[in-house]
């Protein structure tokens, strides 16, 4: 397979405020787009568009092209089940909501710490060990978010899972947090192929500021900052997937262009993106990559990921800003709770992928754009 994956979960929408709302037809030209250019791999979830990513997989792929003619992979969404006695009804509602009759590809969604040892108590790993025992997915595996060193201990004691997918781009390569260039080290001491999410960091690697622009488009005026980043987690040797999750035809268009005839980058390259990776982390305060899995346990209905980009954004272009983001913040909270009225809960943090201290950054929010 090509190295260029379909990441379903920021597709187009008919009402920018409702997540809900995949405009399935133009998912269909972009699947167009990209099978007539030779790719095959699709990737969602159960969470992705509130169920709607797996029903525009279904409308755009399945009833459009033979089984044979694509690869698809879907997860078992701990978060999103009550119980273990849950896990058949779970995974059958998603073959119907995608109209298939098997998976390609079906993993065990988030791991970290919590939802570890969550899959080890419910016997999530048996659980799809069984699927694939009895042909309802070919292959098993785990997405992963949470230290390298967890990472070691969850593939030693199950080297049933075939592959891992990793949060891996080149801000987090180094981030203490993220640990990406670790756990991919983990994955391919295992022997396990890895499968990259966020290669452009929830869009934060395409709004770069523009010193590190300048910085990329010195060395290829014609190349987009998209480019380097997909190319940067498209390198490693050991990397089989990279997921893109494109939102527009543009955006199909600009990855198909690079990733047609996919060529690593170059020892000056892996440079430029080093010297740009500084630059980009002295500039965003809320390292936030708007996956949304915070949102939907919210008692509040806050708007976690949409508050952080316009306070980002603030915080990045400065006082002309100022007004226009209240204004942004001020329209989202007729249909949302206020960032003040976080009751610290915590279920948002424990959603988190980042782990990022979300109530502290809600009192940020909170002070920045209701005063």
């Amino acid at each position: 397979m090509k190295k260029l994956g379909f990441g379903l979960m920021r597709l187009p929408l008919l009402d920018k405020n409702d997540y809900s709302s995949v405009d399935v037809e133009r998912v269909k030209k972009m699947v167009d787009q990209f099978m007539e250019n030779g790719f095959t791999y699709f990737d969602t979830a159960a969470p992705y568009h509130q169920g709607n990513s797996e029903v525009a997989f279904r409308e755009a792929v399945v009833k459009r092209y033979p089984r044979m003619a694509y690869t698809i992979t879907d997860k078992l969404s701990l978060f999103m089940i009550r119980d273990r006695s849950d896990f058949p009804a779970f995974f059958d509602s998603q073959l119907e909501r995608l109209g298939v009759d098997y998976v390609d590809y079906y993993w065990l969604h988030g791991l970290g710490g919590p939802s570890y040892r969550q899959a080890e108590e419910w016997g999530a790993f048996q659980f799809v060990q069984n699927l694939k025992a009895a042909g309802k997915v070919k292959h098993i595996g785990l997405s992963f978010h949470d230290k390298a060193a967890l990472l070691d201990e969850i593939l030693t004691r199950h080297p049933e899972m075939e592959y891992v997918q990793l949060q891996l781009n080149y801000l987090d390569w180094e981030d203490a947090t993220v640990e990406a260039r670790k756990c991919y080290e983990v994955a391919y001491k295992h022997r396990k192929p890895v499968i990259v999410m966020e290669p452009v960091k929830g869009g934060s690697l395409v709004n770069i500021p523009e010193e590190a622009h300048r910085l990329f488009h010195g060395y290829a005026p014609d190349r987009s900052d998209a480019s380097w980043a997909i190319r940067f987690a498209a390198s490693p040797a050991n990397v089989m997937m990279v997921l893109s999750g494109m939102s527009d035809e543009a955006q199909m268009e600009d990855n198909i262009s690079y990733m047609a005839k996919f060529q690593p980058l170059n020892e000056d390259e892996q440079e430029i993106v080093a010297q740009a990776a500084e630059i980009i982390k002295a500039s965003i305060t809320i390292p936030c990559t708007a996956c949304r899995y915070c949102v939907d346990d919210c008692p509040k209905k806050i708007a976690i990921p949409d508050y952080f980009a316009i306070y980002n954004n603030l915080k990045r272009f400065g006082g002309p800003q100022g007004m226009v983001a209240r204004t942004y913040y001020g329209n989202l909270t007729q249909a949302h709770g206020k960032a003040s009225e976080c009751i610290k809960c915590g279920k948002c943090e424990q959603h988190c992928p980042q782990h990022l201290p979300v109530r502290e950054y809600l009192k940020d929010v909170a002070g920045e754009l209701e005063g």
